[in-house]
Order: structure tokens, then C-alpha cells, then sequence
């Protein structure tokens, strides 16, 4: 009897917390920025927001306590062809690889808030593999609005496109100029950054001062999100730590923009981003250069309409002891724009260049794609096709061109299928 009674006060405790459950509603207005609901729709995870109206959200009736857990699974179906260069036809090498369904998230994980002042995030992606199955972990805690501090496992501050919400992209790929490994003389080819930087530990000071001007100053290991654990040292160059130090600065004129690419729930907001990053991964994981990127990004969401643009740059350098004086430098960017033919369907495009053989040798790689959204009403899925075409131009020579697009599929079609909860 005793157990019957501790299992029926338990039941009511979670019931009449059940009861705080909230659900956010649809912005389909465009009040004063700072009153409207398009920050509780926005993602403060990277993941999926802390309040909104997918699945739900247990709350204490002050607010200062809200747990939400959440799943978000991306399934795939795609189809690359790769140009006769560097396939080895003695080894039945084909042009069509890298092909079929993949599953790149299948994620779990719970989010919220403590005592009016932290935020919290832990994520795990079943999908991946080693150190990257933990997705994201992180506390954020709240001096105040304007000055935050955030540590764990997160996004580093660096380009719009890595930075929007997983799943609210326009595409389900982003751009290849900062996927990319970069080409190097092949006596070098150990070394092989790509322009973007992802997730990764560290600590990060952030804030945003007058519901318009956004900061984000941190720290991180460098190492990407493969490793979880520290294995940095002091750098032999600079004597400084050898870690990644990154910093973000955004102007938006009329209130805090939403990190979504388009999502059927904000027609009818007009948010507009302006914003400028840097940081200098100081002895790369490579052990043995010095890598500084620097990058500008707009972004503009205007009822049905979704507008970006990017441009970025990276310096290679060397470190002493590789007794190599040549440093390289790489450039990339993209241009994309969407647009909600109908409430539920986004039909976008997107141009994404880079000089992947750096600047010392003429020629770029293009690549223009296409894509169609559907968003299923009442569902939280979202269907999603693309294709994309790798073109070269300029190049010196046939050997620099066929070079060029190493790794790349000529032709890339993909079908997506995700569902959030």
C-alpha cells in the first residue's frame, strides 16, 4: 500500500508539472523588436529551441526552471558522380561513389533552464562515431542580457552558415567552400584545412547589447569535434597556448535575427544581420601551421523571403620548426536566396565559389545548386531535395584543373527527410 501511495504522489507531482507545459505560438506578426515571440523560436541550442511548439516543454510556473527534451533525426539519399580524374580505372574505379542512404543525426538530448540564469544543452548524436558522438554539451549562464559565458562543447563563432540551427538551413548541405579540405603542394599534403570550423571545446564570453548588437569572444582547444579531451600544448612560434581563439561581432537593426534559413512558422518577420569573424587556430591540430581565418556575413529574413551572403578567407602559415617559409591563402564564399512559393514550400538557390589551390595559381572552383523544401503541416517534418554542380575555371593548365576538384563530386543530388521533437 505504502508503494501504491509513493507511486500516486509521484504520478501527480509529474502530472501537475505537465501542467506548466507551454507551447509557442506561430510568429505571424512583426511587433517592435524586443515583444515579439521570434526569439523563443529561434535555437538557442543549435539544435532546437529551448521553448517552442515541437513537441513539449515542462516549465515551474515562475519560468525560472524549464526542462525540454528533444530528438532530431536526418535521413538521406544521395547520389554523387566524380569526374575520370583520379580514378584508377585498373582498380574497376566508378564515377558514381559515395552513394545511397546515410544517416547523418540521429540525435538525443535535453535542453532547459536553471534558476532564471542558466541555460543548459547536452546532445548525442548516435549517427556519428568516436569523439563526435557527443554532439554538444554545454552550460551558458547569464550575468545579465548583455553579458553571458558559456563553456563546453559548442559552436565555434564563425560563419552564418555553421552557425544556423541544425535543420533550418535552406540546404540540406552546406556550402562546400568550407567543407573543402585545401590543396597543398603534395609534399605537403599532411597538411589540409578546411576554410570552417564547426563545433569544439573551449569557453566563450557572449551577449547582445541593446537588442542589437551581438558579441561572442572565446576560446576553444582547435581540435574540432572529433576530440573530446585535452591535448593541446604551448606554442613553440608565439608562446602562447597552442588553442584557437575566435572572436564575432553582428549589427541587427531591427532585433535579434533568428538562426533559421526559412521556416514556415516566420513569414512575417523582417530581421536583418550584419556580421564580421575572425580567429587564429595558433599550431593547428596538424602540428605544424599556424592557420588565421577571417570572414563577413549578411543575412536577411523578409517575410517569405530569405537572403544571405558570405565571404571568407584563411592564411597558412608554417611554424619554425617545419623550416618551411611559404604560407598560402585561400578565399571562398557563397550567395544564396529563398523563397515560400506557398506556406509550406521554399524553393531556394545558391552560388558557392572557392580558390581551393590558394592564391599563388590561378583558377576556382563554382559551384551553383538548387533546392525545394516541404514543410508537412502539423508534423515537425521536413522534406527537402537539392542538386549541385562542381565547375572549374581559370585554371593554368589541364593538370591544375583536373587537381582541383580532388574529392569533389561533379554531380551531387540529395533527398532528405528530417523530423524534430
Amino acid at each position: 500500500m505504502r508503494h501504491n501511495r509513493t507511486y500516486a504522489i509521484a504520478m501527480a507531482a509529474l502530472l501537475a508539472t505537465g501542467t506548466f507545459a507551454e507551447t509557442e505560438p506561430n510568429e505571424n506578426s512583426n511587433p517592435a523588436p524586443g515583444t515579439d515571440n521570434a526569439a523563443k523560436l529561434d535555437m538557442e541550442n543549435g539544435v532546437i529551441p529551448i521553448a517552442d511548439d515541437r513537441g513539449f516543454t515542462l516549465q515551474s510556473k515562475d519560468g525560472n526552471f524549464v526542462f525540454k527534451p528533444y530528438m532530431y533525426i536526418q535521413s538521406t539519399l544521395n547520389l554523387k558522380y566524380y569526374d575520370d580524374e583520379g580514378l584508377d580505372k585498373a582498380y574497376n574505379q566508378d564515377n558514381i561513389a559515395n552513394s545511397g542512404f546515410a544517416m547523418p543525426y540521429a540525435i538525443i538530448g535535453f535542453t532547459g533552464r536553471a534558476f532564471g540564469k542558466i541555460d543548459y544543452n547536452v546532445s548525442i548524436n548516435a549517427a556519428a562515431s568516436g569523439g563526435s558522438m557527443l554532439q554538444q554539451a554545454w552550460i551558458d549562464y547569464a550575468v545579465s542580457p548583455e553579458l553571458r559565458f558559456r563553456a563546453g562543447k559548442f559552436k565555434t563563432p564563425y560563419t552564418h552558415a555553421y552557425l544556423t540551427t541544425l535543420g533550418e538551413t535552406l540546404f540540406p548541405q552546406v556550402p562546400t567552400s568550407l567543407t573543402a579540405s585545401s590543396i597543398l603542394p603534395y609534399s605537403l599534403n599532411a597538411v589540409s584545412p578546411s576554410i570552417g570550423t564547426g563545433f569544439d571545446l573551449g569557453l566563450e564570453m557572449h551577449g547582445v547589447l541593446n537588442n542589437r548588437f551581438g558579441y561572442e569572444l572565446g576560446v576553444f582547444n582547435g581540435t574540432g569535434a572529433s576530440v573530446n579531451s585535452a591535448t593541446k600544448g604551448f606554442s613553440d612560434d608565439n608562446h602562447l597556448p597552442s588553442l584557437l581563439y575566435a572572436g564575432r561581432l553582428t549589427y541587427m537593426p531591427n532585433g535579434p535575427m533568428p538562426m533559421t534559413q526559412g521556416n514556415a512558422k516566420m513569414l512575417n518577420l523582417d530581421r536583418m544581420l550584419f556580421g564580421i569573424s575572425a580567429n587564429y587556430n595558433n599550431e593547428a591540430e596538424n602540428e605544424s601551421t599556424n592557420d588565421f581565418r577571417a570572414g563577413f556575413e549578411f543575412a536577411w529574413l523578409k517575410n517569405r523571403w530569405y537572403l544571405a551572403a558570405e565571404a571568407y578567407y584563411m592564411h597558412v602559415g608554417f611554424t619554425d620548426r617545419q623550416k618551411i617559409d611559404d604560407t598560402y591563402k585561400f578565399w571562398g564564399g557563397y550567395a544564396q536566396a529563398g523563397y515560400f512559393v506557398a506556406p509550406q514550400w521554399q524553393l531556394g538557390v545558391r552560388y558557392d565559389f572557392m580558390d581551393r589551390n590558394g592564391t599563388s595559381k590561378d583558377g576556382i572552383l563554382n559551384m551553383p545548386a538548387a533546392v525545394v523544401n516541404y514543410f508537412v503541416p502539423g508534423t515537425n517534418l521536413k522534406l527537402s531535395a537539392m542538386y549541385q554542380y562542381t565547375g572549374r575555371t581559370g585554371h593554368d593548365t589541364q593538370l591544375d584543373r583536373d587537381l582541383d576538384d580532388l574529392g569533389i563530386s561533379t554531380h551531387t543530388a540529395c533527398v532528405m527527410m528530417q523530423f524534430a521533437f
